[in-house]
């Protein structure tokens, strides 16, 4: 009996985390909160980086910084537009960060990992990425 209640607690436990897929893809980061509106010129420039990892639900982002003139990345109520560059062409993911770290000093490149959970993208980029990462496994 405890072996089956272990096997079933490891499934289950499973099934709640997104497989990641390591993979360096070019991107690009702007911040657009809900307070700026649909305005796009009030929006600062793009942040160009890199994907550390993907998944279903979401992105690890290897960035060389954490804002963008006065707008935090990862600030609380961010909501970011991404432009991640697959091999089948450019999409858009609307994100929402979870969390970021400083790369250490030992660490190959400089700058900062963002996770960011995927909130919103088209029907077809969503089918264009998961296409992708179908191809992935």
């Amino acid at each position: 009996m405890r072996s089956i209640a272990d096997r079933l607690r490891w499934l289950i436990g499973n099934r709640r985390i997104a497989r990641r897929f390591e993979v360096r893809l070019p991107c690009s980061v702007t911040p657009c909160s809900t307070r700026l509106g649909p305005n796009a010129a009030a929006r600062p420039p793009a942040l160009r980086g890199h994907t550390y990892d993907l998944s279903h639900t979401g992105l690890g982002l290897l960035m060389p910084a954490i804002r963008i003139k006065d707008h935090y990345l990862a600030g609380a109520d961010r909501m970011l537009l991404i432009t991640l560059e697959l091999p089948t062409g450019p999409i858009q993911i609307r994100a929402v960060p979870t969390r970021y770290e400083r790369l250490g000093e030992e660490a190959a490149e400089t700058g900062f990992i963002i996770g960011v959970r995927i909130v919103e993208m088209s029907p077809a980029d969503r089918s264009k990425y998961l296409d992708y990462l179908r191809a992935l496994k």
